[in-house]
């Protein structure tokens, strides 16, 4: 069965700079933009690139959309399409007061299911490309399995939807914060596995508490279509997705070290500081991507507080890179990635397996009519 390796949508996080340094390390792991509000790009349609332009390197690459306006959704997907993504993804996960705190956005809209059917199917028709969902398992006390299926049910019924990504926790409302949502609620795979026991004509992405190389494996081993990381792939850029074209793909890895990842990362770099204006961006947004390189080798605390220091004096990444490289030992930084065991991790998902709820009880008029 054929399988994908994903990086997450992330607020701050998935930004040009990111996804170039992940391209960099990774040929064939599919990257997903930082959501874009669909109300940011019909406002700014005469300022797009700022926004939605990405290098063509970048694929395979999809556009996260959040928003609640049917009109809008569309009108989005309509002006993203020039930039040529290869899916559109409505973002339904989200938790952050600052999206779902703002009437039915984000995880909220898992609570109007006919309304994010409608949406898809608005942002499906004005689209060249696929499209998908990324939700959770539920929220707050809807947080049954039938109330899942009742959403995918209904999503998938009334658009074209064929893909959702699902984070395997719920989200919590009560004013906990989106950090919180990543850890207080408890991990339920067995709601993802039971997806694919009870919707085989969709494809499901499993997201949530995966944070290296063996784990992505393990999903993979029970039947996974799809593993999304996200934090782990920021925090560990270099010893996760440098092993996702080998493992998960089959095909040889780049072959770069860290040195020349970062050779080729400077001359991006360099050519987008002040872009769009002064300090637009500017090179502490450029440099941060790099500051989790070097995670867990020798010399990353003294090259940290190197680029702290560099960041208040340097105007470019060449002069960056010049002044703080010589904290990392030569050994590290010329080496390429050896290759791991399959099987050195523990395989987190087989509890799962056995705990799966009981079939989906499809309750087609309640769910399509009420």
């Amino acid at each position: 069965m054929f399988s994908f390796s994903s990086v997450a949508p992330m607020m701050d996080w998935t930004d040009n700079h990111y996804r170039t340094l992940a391209r960099l390390i990774t040929r064939h792991a599919w990257l997903y933009t930082e959501m874009v509000v669909a109300e940011t790009i019909v406002h700014q349609k005469d300022n797009l690139d700022r926004f939605l332009a990405f290098s063509q390197e970048q694929h395979p690459i999809v556009l996260q959309i959040g928003g609640s306006n049917l009109e809008n959704l569309a009108k989005a997907t309509e002006l993203a399409n020039i930039y040529g993504y290869d899916e559109i993804n409505l973002n339904c996960g989200c938790p952050s007061g600052k999206v779902a705190g703002h009437g039915c956005f984000g995880v909220q809209l898992m609570l109007s299911p006919k309304f994010v059917g409608d949406a898809m199917r608005a942002i499906a028709a004005n689209s060249d490309v696929p499209v998908s969902v990324k939700c959770r398992i539920g929220v707050d006390d809807h947080d049954s399995y039938n109330e899942l299926c009742d959403f995918i049910y209904t999503v998938s019924s009334r658009s074209p939807t064929r893909h959702f990504i699902i984070h395997s926790r719920k989200a919590l409302l009560n004013g906990i914060s989106p950090a919180e949502n990543r850890k207080i609620p408890p991990l339920k795979y067995e709601f993802y596995f039971a997806l694919l026991r009870d919707f085989p004509e969709l494809q499901f992405t499993i997201n949530g508490g995966i944070n290296c190389i063996n784990e992505v494996d393990a999903a993979r081993r029970q039947g996974a279509h799809g593993v999304m990381t996200g934090r782990a792939a920021y925090n560990s850029p270099w010893s996760l997705l440098g092993h996702v074209d080998s493992r998960v793909y089959g095909e040889l890895r780049t072959g770069l070290s860290r040195r020349q990842i970062l050779e080729q990362y400077q001359i991006y770099g360099d050519s987008v500081i002040g872009k769009y204006g002064p300090n637009k961006p500017n090179i502490r947004q450029v440099v941060k991507p790099l500051l989790n390189m070097f995670h867990s080798e020798p010399g990353t605390g003294l090259w940290k507080r190197k680029a702290d220091a560099a960041l208040h004096r340097c105007a470019t990444i060449k002069s960056f890179l010049e002044e703080t490289l010589q904290a990392i030992p030569d050994a590290v930084l010329d080496s390429t990635l050896p290759e791991t065991k399959t099987s050195g991790g523990t395989d987190i998902f087989t509890d799962a397996i056995f705990l799966l709820p009981p079939p989906y009880k499809l309750r087609e008029h309640q769910v399509l009519c009420a």
